[in-house]
């Protein structure tokens, strides 16, 4: 079990490892064709449905090659008493399905990436097209609040950049400071009690800029009694990236922010084990911790293999 979480998550992170970057850029280009000839048939905007495509991406586990992840349970799509799954948009009407047909066939099919498409599309504009009316619907939707905050999220960095290929990364240190680190994941800590140590300590001299990992949102900027000064952010892939210890903030970042790798975040500092202002406890470095959400819980990893990948780009 263990070990297919592990694949999970580096799936997540890194991307599929067999597909070549060619096959990316053509699956990458597929969606946004498919995303926008929904807009075109409904009017909503393309960068939700690539938004909800995505989050659907990371909250199930599939074929990641399958163009889009949009799945509804059965009773859902088909209806509840349509017990033969039939995906005549007759049947799925009379017994009160979600299904919608988006190609024209007059059939519902889950497995269709047009109709799914389309299902969601129409499911959002029962609501309206505003930005709070797609709010209320995600919210019906998936009932869960982090769900609504980084879907939304994440429809505005696709629209910002216009493409749904965003997946540089960076490592959090320039390269040409000096810097060392090594696996620290699970180490003890005694600091505000027993506790292991949930990240990669990334040793550096005070100053030495710290930048986003990825593309993503600012999701928390401020004091932390263990992590100091520390700015969190979420990616594409719903993982949380979270620096800590710093010394202070770019100038200009705020919570709300959308950020690209290699971008200035802050830099590096002693801050933290105790009120605002407490630093010097310890040697200046950048604790870099990853988290990991599936749409149910949300939980810590080891974010070194990462370090080491994005490092060696």
């Amino acid at each position: 079990m263990k070990k297919y979480l592990f694949i999970f998550i580096l799936v997540c992170l890194l991307g599929p490892p067999i597909a070549s970057q060619a096959d990316e850029e053509d699956l990458d280009l597929e969606r946004l064709t498919l995303y926008k000839k929904t807009q075109a048939l409904t009017h909503v905007p393309w960068y939700y449905l690539a938004a909800i495509d995505q989050y659907e991406r990371q909250i199930h586990q599939f074929d990641q090659n399958q163009t889009i992840a949009i799945t509804f349970p059965p009773h859902q799509w088909f209806g509840p008493g349509n017990v033969t799954g039939s995906t005549d948009i007759t049947q799925i009407a009379i017994h009160n399905g979600i299904g919608r047909d988006g190609d024209g066939d007059n059939k519902a099919d889950p497995t269709n990436e047009t109709d799914q498409l389309y299902t969601m599309a129409h499911y959002l504009l029962q609501y309206g097209l505003t930005e709070q009316a797609i709010h209320h619907a995600l919210w019906d939707y998936y009932q869960r609040p982090l769900a609504v905050k980084t879907i939304s999220q994440n429809a505005k960095i696709y629209k910002q950049y216009n493409t749904v290929k965003l997946n540089e990364r960076a490592f959090p240190i320039p390269k040409h400071f000096n810097y060392s680190y090594r696996s620290t994941w699970g180490d003890a800590r005694g600091f505000g009690g027993r506790r292991i140590h949930e990240g990669t300590d990334i040793f550096a001299d005070y100053g030495t800029p710290v930048r986003a990992t990825t593309y993503g949102t600012i999701e928390i900027k401020g004091w932390n009694k263990y992590g100091g000064w520390r700015i969190g952010m979420r990616d594409l892939n719903n993982v949380y990236h979270y620096f800590a210890h710093l010394s202070g903030f770019e100038e200009g970042i705020e919570v709300g922010d959308i950020v690209e790798p290699g971008q200035v975040l802050g830099y590096v500092g002693s801050s933290g084990y105790g009120p605002p202002g407490t630093s010097g406890k310890f040697p200046p470095h950048l604790h870099y911790g990853l988290y990991k959400d599936n749409g149910e819980n949300e939980w810590a990893f080891d974010p070194y293999p990462s370090l080491r990948r994005w490092e060696a780009q």
